[in-house]
């Protein structure tokens, strides 16, 4: 029978009650916990922080029947006999989920206000009028009542301005309303055992950060870098009858089934000295995308899972707006300093530090000494997810119902059908929009192939990247190779006799396969594909 996974899954006592498989991440609990200092935590969606903020939660309620077995069972009772008390002391929490509401039509007072007349009620706390004041009263409240110094958990404190994100008024006011009352958590410091906060984005202009001055943020520490998230060692040891099964599913061994898996969920990287330097050897200082790699075992195939969990629409066409350049997502030419990682602005018209928080774009490597880290796409879901999402905004003439998408592409070039493939192609490019007069064609020009290849890789063997010595784009599939170049206010003529002068072919003068050379040419000044040849 096969095991349950925990996908979706953000409560540890159903994880632990109904015997889901479980890594044991019990470690990170205890060692924020006895840090006894209000703690943030900033990771991408899905990537286990309410399961994080449950387990927090069943910890320090001291329900130890929920940890047997598990680290953290051992390190609290050595900790209560070097410390002499008892373990497992059961204290008030004030548990803050963020998760179940969207704030563009839910009022965030309300919300507020309805979760603390519950506690209320138990703590018998009343007589303060604004939220905030009554959030100190129920916290002093409940020390006084319990013996206990309180814990505060919030999780996705984020959501009520990552909701309002098209809508500046309620944006300010979401911001404002967090402000007054989680400033509460510096006051009432006394009567608190620890506090931990989890988010996506760090925004600058939240109070949390700018008031609560004593808040650690770990986001980019090396020692909980692996908090969240699975890394290859913790795959290997957890789910190895699931690698089994998925590997036999997809005919690969088991080898190239992990191979598979690494290109298409690992590669997150949440602390600052940067991943290690490649040697063909697994790095450990990555992670995978849990939800997604959990959803792979269970289904055993290897989807989009995460991504199309949540398509970003905001965040292309913040990237849109912002004319960023989508080869710059894997070409290695965006550099920010750890600043830029760790703060965002709501009205920042750069992208990239979102697009980083949210986990869209990872550490790549980083120079320490100077503090510079390069970031790219983590791996091929993300890679994949953001190209299909970003075409239709670079060519609005990207359309399934027209037939001018990448699956009707694939089916043309395993066809060997070079006219469709020039049709295609040519409506892509003459639907690029006429914009302003400062954003230059070549852009645009550059910007679709690169998409257009990068999406089409997915489904053939594909190169789109321009090197010395090699072709713009070669194409491979089980009958046909394309060997493509492009020009730019040229001549589909001159690109030809670069591939022969160059001997782009020549690697393929052998192969039983059908080769076609391919020279496109593109016309700058009508936007148009202008000419193509095919030999």
């Amino acid at each position: 029978m096969a095991r349950k996974l925990p996908i979706g899954i953000q409560s540890f006592e159903k994880i632990r009650r109904d015997e889901f498989a479980y890594v044991d991440k019990t470690s990170y609990v205890f060692e924020l916990a006895q840090a006894g200092v209000p703690v943030f935590l900033s990771r991408p969606r899905r990537f286990g922080k309410s399961l994080l903020v449950s387990t927090m939660r069943a910890y320090l309620e001291g329900r130890r029947e929920l940890f047997a077995g598990l680290d953290i069972e051992q390190l609290e009772e050595e900790a209560a006999v070097r410390e002499g008390r008892e373990p497992w002391v059961a204290r008030p929490v004030f548990h803050f989920d963020f998760t179940g509401q969207d704030y563009s039509t839910v009022a965030l007072e309300d919300a507020l206000g309805e979760q603390l007349a519950r506690w209320e009620r138990a703590y018998s706390a009343s007589g303060a009028i604004t939220l905030g004041g009554r959030f100190q009263d129920l916290i002093e409240a409940a020390h006084a009542r319990s013996g206990h110094h309180v814990a505060v958990l919030v999780d996705e404190y984020d959501k009520p301005m990552l909701d309002a994100m098209e809508d500046e008024a309620l944006l300010e006011r979401n911001r404002g309303v967090l402000k007054g009352f989680f400033s509460v958590l510096k006051k009432a410091d006394d009567h608190l055992r620890f506090a931990f906060l989890t988010g996506v984005t760090k925004f600058s202009k939240v109070s949390i950060f700018s008031d609560l001055n004593q808040l650690s943020d770990v986001s980019l520490e090396r020692d909980y870098a692996e908090m969240c998230g699975i890394t290859e060692a913790e795959l290997l040891a957890a789910f190895g009858p699931e690698l089994d099964a998925l590997a036999a599913q997809l005919g690969m061994g088991p080898e190239g089934c992990l191979e598979a898996l690494r290109a298409q969920y690992d590669g997150y990287c949440f602390h600052p000295d940067g991943p290690a330097e490649p040697d063909g050897e697994p790095d450990e200082r990555r992670v995978y995308n849990p939800f997604s790699l959990l959803n792979a075992l269970q289904k055993r195939r290897l989807g989009s899972w995460w991504f199309e969990s949540g398509t970003p629409t905001f965040l292309v066409d913040r990237m849109r707006e912002a004319r960023l350049d989508p080869r710059r997502l894997t070409d290695g030419t965006i550099c920010v300093d750890e600043g830029r990682l760790s703060d965002y602005h709501a009205d920042d018209p750069d992208p990239i530090p979102l697009m980083f928080q949210a986990g869209y774009l990872t550490i790549s490597s980083a120079d320490v000494a100077f503090g510079e880290y390069t970031l790219a796409v983590p791996n091929g879901e993300v890679l994949y997810g953001l190209t299909r999402g970003l075409l239709p905004a670079w060519a609005p003439g990207y359309d399934a119902a027209r037939g001018t998408d990448v699956l009707t592409l694939r089916r043309l070039v395993e066809a060997g059908d070079t006219d469709g493939m020039r049709d295609v192609l040519a409506a892509l490019f003459a639907s690029i929009p006429y914009t302003r007069e400062d954003d230059p064609f070549e852009n645009y020009f550059q910007a679709v192939i690169w998409l257009v290849f990068e999406l089409l890789g997915r489904y053939v063997q594909c190169e789109a990247r321009q090197a010395r010595g090699r072709a713009d784009v070669v194409i491979e599939t089980r009958e046909h190779v394309y060997v493509m170049e492009l020009k730019r206010d040229g001549t589909a003529t001159e690109a030809l006799a670069q591939i022969e002068a160059n001997g782009y072919a020549a690697p393929f003068s052998a192969d039983p396969r059908q080769v076609h050379l391919v020279g496109c040419a593109f016309d700058s000044h009508t936007r148009l594909l202008s000419d193509w040849q095919v030999a």
